[in-house]
């Protein structure tokens, strides 16, 4: 395309020149010849008041020389005889235009040019006063050079050959300038269609060029952010399938501890083991491929203390079976938080879960909401070991020390604490062992903080939080 508008460019600018330059370089060429040949009937004009009262040679030849013709010796007068007895023609300065040229403008009367060597001759006719006794007609030559017809026409077609010259590179220019505009972002967008195609979902297009290109590359950037967003939350909606797994997996596994000894208990716990390790590797394959990948899908409110009361009556049934006492608190009014139910169920799940997987039988624990006019605590506590390195749980995939742990479940409630610009503390409880804080920002899309332990990443400042953000 961009050496298609050269072409264009190139062949109209020079048609467009030599429709121009061509004639006008002819009327210079004429203004110049008529501009030499004005002047040479001017001098020839300045002889005929002389010749209208005498023919008298001194006279005629002071006449020529006072001409500028004359003096440079281009100036022929040539007066025919009197008609007198013993009056012969009388020629004066050089002549070169032939004999036939000068009989020929006296029978016609009227000026003539002709072609003499190096030049022409101007021959101008003028009628002899009546004090030579007849009316004959004498002629002034001139003689006109070949460079005087032509001065200055070559300057002048110079002039036009670099002005068309400069219009053509001008032009040649410009389209090429206008071309590169247009060429670029449509080779950058063909570029990043073909990395898009490859896998490559992080390319995006930048917005500049004429504005189809940049409303093209808009279009191809919200294609690619909806590509990545709908892998994201296939991965995700795996990775929260597959850890939601994780909650009747552990009643299973409780409930299996209780079968005793034999062949079908120990097939039983045996079975689930590898159930619970099967869950764990989809857990960690679709995180994985979700490191890298950064969605964009916002968050849908719910009430904190229906979805902590709903979990807590899942939990207790099993707590009551463990012995484990189990309080609840602050969950008295309904309380709106910019995080999707299914999510916060999610993550209340895995802080639950990992009270049952990773504390003994009988151990208590509590979960407590405290209401605040920008954000939402959610307390985890339990009277149990406790984790020995909570800064390194927070980070993804690592188990804080705890045996048995794929550290995917801190995430998720990481994920969406994050996703309301807050974060996830973990502590020494009230109780003796572990505290986990989830701080939930009321206000929605804020830009999240950077919490304890790690940096956030894959989100620009004051980008709203969302599910599945590469953390």
């Amino acid at each position: 395309m961009r050496w298609a508008l050269i072409k264009v460019s190139l062949a109209v600018t020079v048609m467009v020149v030599i429709a121009f330059a061509v004639p006008l370089g002819m009327v210079i060429k004429e203004m110049a010849r008529d501009r030499a040949f004005t002047n040479a009937e001017r001098q020839a004009a300045a002889i005929g008041p002389t010749l209208s009262i005498t023919s008298d040679r001194d006279q005629l030849d002071r006449a020529i020389a006072s001409t500028q013709a004359g003096a440079d010796g281009k100036m022929a007068v040539h007066v025919p005889a009197s008609g007198e007895p013993g009056s012969l023609p009388l020629e004066l300065g050089t002549r070169r235009a032939a004999e036939k040229d000068l009989a020929t403008v006296r029978r016609l009367g009227r000026a003539s040019i002709t072609d003499v060597p190096g030049g022409f001759a101007l021959l101008q006719p003028t009628a002899l006063g009546s004090s030579l006794g007849s009316n004959w007609i004498a002629i002034v030559e001139v003689y006109v050079p070949e460079p005087e017809v032509s001065n200055g026409v070559t300057t002048a077609w110079l002039v036009l050959a670099g002005v068309g010259i400069a219009l053509i590179v001008g032009s040649v220019t410009v389209a090429d300038r206008l071309g590169l505009r247009m060429v670029e972002p449509a080779q950058r967008l063909a570029g990043a269609a073909h990395a898009l195609g490859e896998g490559k979902l992080g390319v995006r297009v930048p917005e500049e060029g004429p504005p189809e290109l940049r409303s093209a590359a808009v279009a191809f950037n919200s294609m690619a952010d909806q590509v990545v967003q709908l892998l994201a939350n296939e991965r995700e909606l795996a990775a929260d399938l597959s850890h939601r797994l994780r909650t009747p997996l552990t009643v299973l596994r409780l409930n299996a501890a209780s079968l005793g000894e034999g062949p079908a208990a120990d097939q039983t716990r045996a079975a689930v083991a590898q159930l619970e390790r099967e869950v764990d590797t989809i857990i960690r394959t679709a995180r994985e491929s979700t490191s890298h990948t950064v969605a964009h899908t916002p968050a849908v409110g719910c009430d904190v203390s229906e979805v902590v009361r709903e979990r807590m009556d899942f939990w207790s049934a099993l707590a009551e079976d463990e012995g484990r006492k189990v309080r609840l608190a602050g969950v008295g009014a309904p309380i709106r938080i910019p995080v999707a139910r299914p999510e916060l169920t999610a993550a209340l799940d895995a802080l639950l879960g990992n009270v049952f997987r990773h504390t003994p039988e009988g151990t208590a624990f509590s979960v407590d909401v405290h209401n605040g006019e920008d954000a939402v605590i959610v307390l985890v506590s339990d009277a149990g070991p406790g984790i020995a390195d909570p800064k390194a749980a927070l980070v993804r995939g690592n188990s804080g020390g705890r045996e048995g742990s794929t550290g995917l479940g801190l995430d998720i409630v990481r994920r969406v604490a994050e996703s309301t610009g807050g974060d996830v503390r973990i502590g020494r409880s009230v109780l003796g062992g572990t505290e986990v804080r989830i701080w939930i920002g009321r206000e929605g899309w804020r830009p999240a903080r950077e919490p304890r332990g790690h940096r956030l990443r894959g989100r620009k400042r004051g980008t709203p939080g969302r599910r599945g953000a590469d953390v």
